[in-house]
């Protein structure tokens, strides 16, 4: 979720929260205080209803045209005894003059006159309803809380952006950050202190990073070419030591599995290095190419060195598929490709490669089970030993492919190995 985002939800939840509670509070006030008031009245109007009755006077009629009714009473002892002598509630009474019942307040008081008699007295006063007064404050409050809440997210957006303009500035910068690219400088001016900071900060870090790269690429370049050095030396006394014609044959042989083993070693020193420069992003030129008429140039050549295997293999094109990118590392993805589903064939085997507008197949008939789909591009990961592997051509393949965005998947279908670049994933 995004920034802003949170800070909105949070927002509205904590406006939505104190408004329901202050809500709840202002209700309780005006309740509190219409039966402060209420109380007042009642009090008043049975206390002169209870001096008329002491002193013997006439009492005013039970109900008068102010709506306020009394009903008077007389109660047993025990009856006083177990009954507050004063009480409070909230009922609905008949009015008498509209012939309806309303909401009213009522006061119950217990009095003792000279008689030693008791008498209960019930007065009660119209007042407000209250189930109209909870909807209404309902209502407004659910107003006031949309009218609140669209200003202050309205207030937030703009302050927000307005305020994180530097970082999203800082944020862009970064995405299109590329190491070793040699990328401008950011121009962030910012009187916040954090953005100061954190832009400091990640200067200093892309500098580093920088100088750790060209270090790197140094180091690996020089390593690769002087290993290759001595490993074509060694090769070429070898061929020399081959040629003579005091070898045993057994000595030959020891000479030829030497030779074999270092040119091993030359091509792995090879790929290496090649993934390496692939990682570091080291091939810049592109140009627009097509993989399938690539592969179809590619194809012949395999066909010819493994034509001993009698391997069916054949392409069908059924749109082009344009890309852009280094010729070499295009060249190097569709070979690998092509050297892999040979190699790891069997004899007689077929190989189907169909190009569409948006991907290239390679399928080829296999003798054994699937690979593991998780691990078939890790470095060195080979399913079944092949003589003359290096165990990198598809991690190569794939390190391209992440270069340039595509994406290369492998999976088994009908005893066969597929393995798929789509250019547009």
């Amino acid at each position: 979720m995004r920034l802003v985002y949170r800070f909105i939800l949070r927002i509205a939840l904590t406006i939505t929260l104190v408004l329901g509670v202050w809500s709840v509070c202002f209700y309780m006030a005006i309740i509190d205080e219409v039966n402060d008031e209420t109380d007042d009245s009642l009090e008043d109007y049975s206390e002169a209803i209870i001096l008329r009755a002491l002193r013997g006077e006439e009492l005013p009629a039970s109900s008068n045209g102010t709506n306020n009714q009394y009903y008077l009473r007389q109660v047993h002892e025990s009856y006083a005894r177990t009954h507050p002598h004063i009480s409070y509630k909230d009922s609905m009474v008949y009015l008498t003059e509209k012939g309806e019942t309303e909401p009213a307040r009522i006061l119950t008081t217990l009095f003792q006159d000279g008689a030693g008699r008791y008498h209960e007295l019930t007065v009660s006063i119209p007042t407000i309803e209250k189930k109209d007064l909870k909807e209404s404050i309902l209502i407004w409050n659910i107003i006031l809380c949309l009218l609140l809440l669209l200003f202050v997210v309205m207030m937030t957006v703009w302050v927000f952006y307005h305020s994180m303009r530097p970082l999203y500035r800082l944020l862009h910068w970064l995405e299109a950050y590329r190491l070793g690219s040699h990328q401008a400088p950011l121009e962030n001016p910012t009187g916040t202190t954090e953005f100061h900071q954190l832009y400091e900060a990640i200067t200093r870090h892309v500098e580093r990073s920088e100088r750790a790269f060209e270090q790197q690429k140094q180091f690996i370049g020089n390593a690769s070419h002087e290993i290759q050095t001595p490993l074509a030396i060694c090769q070429n006394r070898l061929e020399l030591l081959m040629d003579d014609e005091h070898l045993t044959e057994n000595q030959l042989s020891e000479l030829q599995k030497t030779h074999r083993t270092l040119a091993h070693i030359s091509r792995l020193n090879k790929s290496l290095l090649l993934l390496s420069k692939i990682d570091n992003r080291q091939f810049t030129d592109s140009r627009e190419m097509d993989l399938g008429v690539l592969a179809a140039s590619f194809l012949p050549d395999y066909q010819e060195v493994y034509a001993s295997r009698q391997i069916r293999a054949d392409i069908r094109i059924n749109n082009p598929l344009p890309v852009r990118m280094d010729e070499s590392l295009a060249s190097i993805l569709v070979t690998n490709l092509l050297k892999n589903a040979f190699v790891h064939n069997v004899d007689h085997g077929e190989i189907h490669i169909l190009v569409s507008g948006q991907s290239l197949s390679v399928r080829n008939s296999a003798a054994g089970e699937a690979l593991d789909a998780n691990r078939i591009f890790d470095r060195f990961y080979q399913g079944e030993k092949k003589e003359g592997s290096t165990g990198l051509g598809l991690s190569i393949a794939h390190s391209i492919c992440r270069l340039y965005g595509f994406r290369l998947s492998y999976h088994w279908e009908h005893q066969t190995h597929c393995f798929q670049i789509d250019c547009n994933p």
